[in-house]
């Protein structure tokens, strides 16, 4: 998966093209995206196809960001599971950047979590690193 970006925008009409405008003129492609508001600020979770293109836009147009990695956890699907699980990301010193949920089944929820530092998220939440499918068959 690619580098998330969690972008802070004004709450405006028109900010949202704005940003999507400044991206295409790069030729940079929204692989995904998932926005928020509240107040006069805004929120937008972007993912693309150019995570140093995309830098440099958002740079160059002047929006605060931050960025992560994202990893896919599994969990109880039950009331206080995802507060658990973010509970021990904050003890651990790792920032949740964004979250959604992608999947549910067998009273389990798949969670697609954009963390601050992905090798501490691994170890606090007993993640293996990712083998790739080339290495395995060495």
């Amino acid at each position: 998966m690619a580098q998330p970006f969690v972008v802070q925008l004004p709450n405006r009409p028109g900010e949202l093209a704005h940003l999507a405008k400044g991206l295409c003129a790069r030729g940079i492609n929204l692989a995904q995206i998932q926005g928020s508001s509240a107040g006069d600020m805004a929120c937008a979770l972007i993912y693309t196809d150019d995570d140093k293109a995309t830098a440099e836009v958002l740079h160059s147009m002047g929006y605060s960001f931050v960025t992560g990695s994202t990893l896919i956890v599994e969990i109880e699907d039950s009331p206080c599971a995802f507060g658990d699980l973010t509970t021990q990301l904050e003890h651990g010193g790792v920032a949740l950047t964004g979250c959604c949920i992608i999947g549910r089944r067998d009273g389990c929820a798949e969670w697609s979590i954009s963390v601050d530092d992905e090798p501490r998220a691994r170890q606090i939440l007993g993640i293996p690193e990712v083998v790739s499918l080339v290495a395995s068959r060495r």
